[in-house]
């Protein structure tokens, strides 16, 4: 008789496989020279610590969201997504089945060493920036714009990739040509954008505002650029409900709002290890990501 597949997954385990990395959210494994396996777990971060709590059915959310956006965004991009299945992989029918639902076998590419964002509301840190400078990430806007206002043009604000409890930093458009060179570093940055707007065009029609987003690309061996890792999900993007938005205040997420605003009341310095979480946030947490999914993909 085949275990039942957990309510949560914390830590994946894959037997025959090589686990080459291990992220705040993702298990990655080694298939062979030209595939990976990636397991999106339930685990959550904030503030860029991994919590001791994982949010049921959070890594099947985010996994169906985002093949759902690489299905729509293969017309401007190719992406690392192949046709191989579990089944071809995995001979263990019970791992198998665990893993349903929030795995994926992809092409094995080089990553860039960057974080591809994209912003087209003024929010989070870019807010913080404008206040203190007038500009976001170096990027001049116009004066007296309030909080969560929607900018002229999306603006591409690229930043560092960071390791496991690191921050990510800003870096200037000309620092991503230094690190990947011009050609390579226009054509992303041409490509996120067209990529957000796109998106967030189509989100709209479902009712849901991408406030911003970061996007990851990685090359093959022959130099030829794809799509990667997630694309416009609640992790990687800032959703809102476009009847709850009004400029001047922050308007309500869908993802872990209800986590980030329960530590902002405990007595938690944003270290590592992470404070548990009470059972009502995680399921107010829970719910949250499977709204943003069914709005958006059904």
């Amino acid at each position: 008789m085949n275990k039942p597949a957990p309510a949560a997954l914390y830590e994946s385990s894959v037997t025959g496989l090589t686990r080459l990395n291990q992220g705040k959210v993702r298990d990655i494994y080694e298939v062979d020279h030209e595939h990976l396996l990636i397991v999106t777990t339930d685990r959550l971060s904030a503030f860029d610590v991994i919590l001791p709590n994982p949010i049921p059915g959070k890594g099947t959310v985010l996994t169906q969201t985002a093949n759902f956006w690489f299905d729509r965004t293969k017309n401007i991009i190719d992406n690392h997504l192949t046709n191989k299945t579990l089944a071809d992989i995995l001979p263990n029918q019970a791992e198998a089945e665990i893993l349903e639902g929030r795995s994926i076998v992809v092409k094995r590419l080089q990553p860039l060493p960057i974080e591809a964002v994209v912003r087209g509301y003024l929010i989070g840190s870019g807010w913080k920036d404008y206040q203190k400078t007038g500009a976001v990430c170096g990027i001049a806007l116009p004066k007296g714009l309030p909080m969560a206002a929607k900018l002229p043009e999306p603006i591409y604000t690229p930043a560092t990739k960071a390791d496991v409890g690191d921050h990510d930093e800003n870096i200037s458009f000309e620092e991503t040509i230094d690190l990947i060179g011009e050609e390579l570093a226009t054509r992303v940055r041409d490509l996120a954008i067209e990529i957000y707007r796109s998106g967030a065009e189509y989100a709209l029609t479902k009712g849901i505002i991408i406030a911003d987003t970061k996007f990851e690309f990685g090359l093959d061996d022959d130099g030829k650029l794809y799509l990667i890792d997630e694309v416009l999900t609640p992790d990687s993007s800032r959703f809102w409900p476009a009847d709850q938005y009004q400029v001047g205040i922050s308007p309500p997420s869908f993802d872990k709002q209800f986590v980030r605003d329960y530590l902002e009341t405990i007595d938690w310095d944003k270290t590592a290890p992470g404070p548990k979480l009470p059972a009502d946030v995680i399921e107010k947490t829970a719910q949250k990501y499977r709204e943003a999914m069914d709005q958006l993909t059904k």
